[in-house]
């Protein structure tokens, strides 16, 4: 019902937009989940040790947190769309070198190339399609990146499973090709971001796309809203972060991107077949067949928090998912230190990790990619998201290059154990310090970050 209600007041072009603009995401989500599968065929083709395993993981993040540091100035002096066109380009050829790596140095090289890319798209994506959809679904509409998110997980376990039996660990890095090909030529066709134009004097043609996207010949209010935000302020500099105003929101930002990673979720996205090897699913086509399962949780649940996260808010759906990941990641410690569970540990295991995924797709998922596209100003909103991007990488890489040690420090139980607190944290953080930004236009949202200092 909420999608027909609003579906007919605005223009179908801008769900298109957004639709093409989240194969970005799809980008995001094959090769963060591809690498769950060939990573237990490549340490095998090259001998790899627990560390060696963990740097092959984890290079494309080096690279992600790269490519997020430099994607806020680039996408601010050049425009998001000929920026996701530029990333899209960047993947396919980490993706060609990828698959025909003769060593592991030189995968671990290409992987980089990709994380360059992934960390590019990351913020742009999420950040064009808030600047071009319309206030009333803009929360689903950019929720989509994330779905896209999910679903190239889904097709990427697919892959791994489809190739398992004979070890194809090549095909399944090489045939990423293929999505980034489609989101460079759909990106042709797609407008450039009415606000990045009007940021930088091209108001007529601004005008032009926001009657396009909307449908409509009046988008005189519009308009003079993106202006006046211009007027009140000067252009942005880095120096403007820092500013007792932007204070709040930075701290969201970053408090939101560090969480939404140390909670563990890309352990699982990462290392879920090696985890169900922990727990007892012995061969490499069974732990990756339980795995397609978490991921296709991964994406029913991301589409009910679309539907729900512009009428229920984000507030709730944060609180209620970052609930689930506590009590998922409790009752997975529990379970393996719980003696006579060896012969279902394996399928205990599935279960949690499915609550545990499926919590996160409704909460910190889709909803930290939204808010942070939503609370910067616009005037500098490139560089905060590229910051807070860069952050959420980095934390993403500390949590992946560490997890199998922590598992030979800590334990299985530990390790869940572990990142439960976070969670727990992370709960508080939500509490106290996130506000609710349903409803309200992107000048609103930043009157209402700016005093809760």
């Amino acid at each position: 019902m909420l999608f027909n209600k609003n579906f007919k007041i605005i223009n179908i072009f801008v769900i298109l937009v957004a639709a093409i603009t989240s194969i970005g995401g799809l980008l995001f989500g094959y090769d963060t989940g591809v690498i769950s599968g060939a990573i237990l065929f490549i340490r095998e083709d090259f001998l790899l040790s627990t560390t060696a395993q963990e740097v092959t993981v984890s290079a494309v993040l080096i690279g992600a947190v790269i490519g997020a540091s430099i994607s806020g100035i680039l996408a601010d002096r050049y425009g998001r769309k000929i920026m996701i066109v530029l990333a899209s380009i960047i993947f396919g050829i980490g993706a060609i070198f990828s698959s025909v790596s003769p060593n592991v140095n030189a995968l671990i090289i290409s992987r980089v190339v990709v994380g360059i890319a992934i960390g590019m798209a990351s913020f742009i994506v999420p950040l064009y399609i808030a600047e071009v959809a319309p206030i009333n679904i803009r929360g689903a509409l950019v929720s989509l990146n994330q779905l896209a998110i999910t679903l190239g997980i889904v097709i990427s376990y697919m892959v791994d499973l489809y190739f398992a039996p004979n070890g194809s660990w090549r095909w399944m890095l090489g045939l990423a090709v293929i999505p980034s090909l489609i989101l460079a030529l759909g990106m042709f066709f797609m407008p450039p971001s009415p606000r990045w134009l009007i940021s930088k004097g091209f108001e007529s043609k601004a005008v032009a796309v926001l009657k396009k996207i909307r449908g409509i010949d009046n988008v005189d209010k519009e308009v003079n809203e993106i202006e006046q935000t211009l007027l009140l302020e000067n252009e942005g500099k880095w120096s403007d972060l820092l500013e007792p105003k932007i204070r709040s929101a930075l701290i969201i930002g970053i408090g939101l991107a560090a969480f939404q990673q140390l909670t563990g979720i890309n352990t699982v996205i990462y290392y879920a077949p090696t985890i169900l090897e922990f727990a007892g699913l012995q061969t490499a086509t069974v732990t990756i067949f339980a795995t397609v399962g978490i991921g296709v949780v991964n994406v029913l649940l991301t589409v009910v928090s679309i539907l729900l996260i512009d009428r229920l808010g984000r507030r709730p759906l944060l609180l209620a998912g970052i609930t689930g990941m506590i009590v998922s990641l409790g009752i997975m410690g529990l379970a393996f230190i719980i003696p006579g569970l060896t012969s279902s540990l394996g399928w205990l295991a599935v279960i949690c990790l499915m609550l545990y995924v499926g919590s996160f797709a409704i909460s910190l998922g889709p909803i930290f990619w939204l808010m942070i596209a939503e609370i910067y100003p616009l005037r500098i909103r490139g560089r905060a998201m590229s910051i807070v991007t860069m952050i959420n990488w980095a934390t993403n890489l500390v949590v992946a290059i560490t997890f199998l040690t922590i598992i030979e420090l800590l334990g299985a139980s530990g390790t869940f154990w572990l990142y439960g607190v976070i969670a727990v944290l992370s709960l508080l953080f939500v509490y106290y310090r996130v506000p609710e930004t349903k409803g309200k236009s992107l000048e609103e949202i930043e009157r209402l970050c700016i005093g809760r200092d």
